[in-house]
């Protein structure tokens, strides 16, 4: 999470939406920047605007607004799986060794997922029900339109790196499984679809 406190801006660091790279690209600019541990980089915006959004207005003598980006809801899957498929994971219960992204998915969308496949939902992260959400949002597919509203920002020039690259993997998925997945994530889908209208 990035917030600059000048332009009163927070961004959220939603999970494999390129974080890494942008935090290490802007975080000379910010005023303040949290990388570590995970739970703290990676705050959702119910608890932005519970804990951190209260106390940043209190010091600054204003609100911040809060933007983020999301990714396509079945390629942000595929980037946890693809990322959990890397040798080095620190933790092998949430290894994707082994298991397809057909696998996956269904194990994702099961009422209690095992550690591999417990990862949440962007939707709950960015626009949880009966809460505030994020000001504004930007698709990950369409990283330019956010590297130019944060230029305007920031009034600079800014170039992301390339980091934190997943390896490659097959996400073939089932026209039963694909079927599954739209009904579980629903909800993500639809959040995401409202993007492509603004």
């Amino acid at each position: 999470m990035l917030v600059f406190w000048a332009q009163r801006l927070a961004l959220l660091a939603t999970p494999k939406t390129g974080s890494t790279a942008i935090e290490t690209a802007l975080e000379p600019l910010a005023a303040v920047v949290i990388q570590r541990p995970p739970a703290l980089k990676h705050t959702s915006v119910r608890r932005f605007h519970r804990f951190i959004g209260p106390y940043l207005a209190a010091a600054a003598g204003g609100e911040f607004s809060v933007v983020a980006i999301m990714r396509e809801p079945r390629d942000w899957l595929g980037s946890w799986y693809r990322y959990r498929q890397r040798d080095d994971i620190p933790d092998l219960r949430k290894s994707t060794a082994g298991i397809s992204f057909d696998e996956f998915i269904v194990a994702h969308c099961a009422e209690n997922p095992p550690a591999f496949a417990a990862i949440g939902s962007q939707e709950q992260f960015l626009h949880p029900k009966g809460a505030r959400g994020v000001d504004r949002l930007f698709r990950y597919e369409d990283i330019g339109t956010f590297v130019e509203f944060l230029e305007d920002q920031l009034n600079c020039e800014i170039i992301l790196p390339r980091l934190n690259v997943s390896p490659k993997a097959s996400l073939d998925l089932s026209p039963r499984t694909e079927a599954l997945l739209h009904r579980f994530a629903a909800k993500d889908f639809e959040l995401y679809q409202t993007l492509g209208e603004k």
